[in-house]
């Protein structure tokens, strides 16, 4: 069929890149490193919004909305964020366009139209909440802040890839403000928990939950937690970052409050945010050769309903169980669709519905009728049973709850499968060689080190794990005293 995938063990890049414009998620623009979220893929994420949403909300957080553009000055102020995004930064200098008197029917830009200022697509908000919180903030009564937005960044990159890393991005991005250093700590840690949760329970994607090295560190943070995937190929994939951003950008726009003790202080802050990103990371933890593996929770359709029929007759006789079982299971909270298109043949529409990951797929003919059964086939496992007609409610909802748990179990075995502890850097390179995933290795906590492991293997540190135990040991690079072990791996 045309739509057959190149297999992940030929070429995992080039499979990726076929999986995600057949099963119809996104394709490329005609802006150079931007996509089109088409609305099989739009949905996914919708489903992911909604559930964040919800628990963000849950923790006491509320939506706003804050303008796209930064003014260059307000990007400036704290210099290590400005260092940091410089390089990615698209710029507006201008604000209109007029005829090109040498091209007839062109446009130009207005050289009369400069912008006095230039003001920066914003690649990242915290310059621009900064400086609105100084005008929300006099007082310890007006904390804590929690705001979050949902919004679209700008970071221009060279080398582009559907979801994983393209010049314009959908994401959420949380900024709350405190008045002190540890309730500022503890929410960063919440939200990453936050995000945990979210990638275990809902995307079935295990986690590690780390904190960054300095030089792995957002721009402008004093620390930076995270949670670090394993993709199939055995590359690292960054699914979230929280940000305690200590003062830094209270003092850089001048945020102070009055303490209860009526004292000025500056305001302590946090940021954190997860993109479309995840969406690469669902489609390599859990998708196959045939196409997308979707846990129920994040699928648009939880159950397609494929009617087999040789005349209108039949046709009839199976949509009206068919729709019997479509308002069954709604009832239920289970997502169905009937698929009685008339274009496609059943065969076609099986491998539609299995390259876009539709967990669960019930075929039901005249003979199904006859018998009061259905064929009921899984996607994760491409196996099929016979179920009783009387019986699929609960079939159906047995099993979808089981496919959920059953993909993240796999995953976690693949992961914990792949952390491989090392004590030496010939044994650091094999792995990185032949095993791949993470590789569980001391270092003696020099950026020096780090940046010459880099060099040679490009595994970086993708994180000191929480769960860390103390353990005395030496360097796999330099042979200095290391305190303990951290995780490395290639990674997108």
């Amino acid at each position: 069929m045309s739509k057959k995938l190149t297999s992940r063990t030929e070429d995992y890049s080039k499979w990726y890149n076929e999986l995600v414009v057949k099963a119809d998620l996104a394709e490329n623009s005609a802006v150079r490193g931007c996509m089109v979220i088409k609305p099989y893929g739009y949905a996914i994420w919708e489903k992911m919004q909604a559930e964040l949403d919800r628990m963000f909300k849950e923790t006491g957080h509320q939506n706003a909305y804050f303008p796209l553009f930064v003014p260059k000055s307000l990007f400036e102020a704290e210099e290590k964020n400005a260092e940091g995004f410089a390089k990615e930064c698209a710029i507006v200098t201008h604000y209109r366009l007029q005829a090109d008197p040498d091209k007839p029917g062109k446009l130009r830009v207005d050289p009369e139209a400069k912008l006095e200022e230039e003001l920066i697509v914003r690649p990242t908000s915290e310059a621009i909440i900064w400086n609105t919180y100084r005008n929300w903030i006099q007082s310890y009564r007006d904390l804590p802040i929690l705001i979050n937005q949902w919004a679209n960044v700008v970071r221009w990159e060279m080398r582009t890839r559907l979801f994983l890393r393209t010049a314009e991005f959908l994401w959420q991005e949380g900024h709350t403000a405190h008045a002190t250093k540890a309730e500022a700590i503890a929410e960063a840690r919440l939200m990453n928990n936050v995000y945990a949760t979210f990638a275990e329970n809902f995307m079935a994607i295990p986690v590690v939950q780390g904190v960054k090295t300095e030089s792995e560190r957002f721009a402008g943070a004093d620390e930076t937690f995270c949670i670090e995937a394993l993709m199939q190929d055995g590359k690292a994939l960054q699914a979230g970052t929280s940000h305690f951003l200590g003062q830094n950008f209270a003092k850089a726009f001048d945020v102070k409050f009055a303490n209860k003790e009526g004292k000025q202080d500056y305001v302590w802050a946090t940021s954190w945010g997860v993109s479309t990103r995840l969406m690469g990371a669902l489609i390599m933890t859990h998708s196959d050769d045939n196409g997308l593996v979707l846990p129920p929770s994040l699928a648009p359709n939880q159950v397609v309903i494929v009617p087999i029929y040789k005349s209108d007759e039949e046709f009839a006789a199976v949509s009206e169980v068919a729709n019997g079982i479509l308002k069954d299971l709604r009832v239920k909270g289970v997502t169905v669709k009937f698929d009685d298109r008339d274009t496609q043949r059943p065969g076609a529409k099986f491998a539609q519905h299995e390259l876009q990951g539709v967990p669960l797929r019930i075929a039901i003919g005249p003979k199904d009728l006859e018998n009061g059964t259905v064929e009921l086939a899984r996607r994760d496992t491409l196996t099929k049973s016979v179920v009783a007609l009387n019986d699929l409610t609960s079939t159906v909802e047995n099993l979808l709850k089981e496919i959920q748990d059953t993909l993240f179990k796999k995953a976690l075995d693949f992961r914990d499968n792949h952390i491989t502890e090392v004590n030496s850097f010939e044994e650091f390179k094999d792995v990185l060689e032949k095993k791949t995933g993470f590789i569980s290795a001391h270092w003696d906590g020099s950026n020096e080190t780090e940046e010459k492991i880099k060099e040679l293997t490009k595994a970086t540190i993708r994180c000191i794990p929480l769960e860390m135990k103390p353990e005395e040991g030496v360097c796999v690079y330099s042979g200095k005293p290391s305190k303990g072990r951290v995780l490395f791996a290639k990674a997108y």
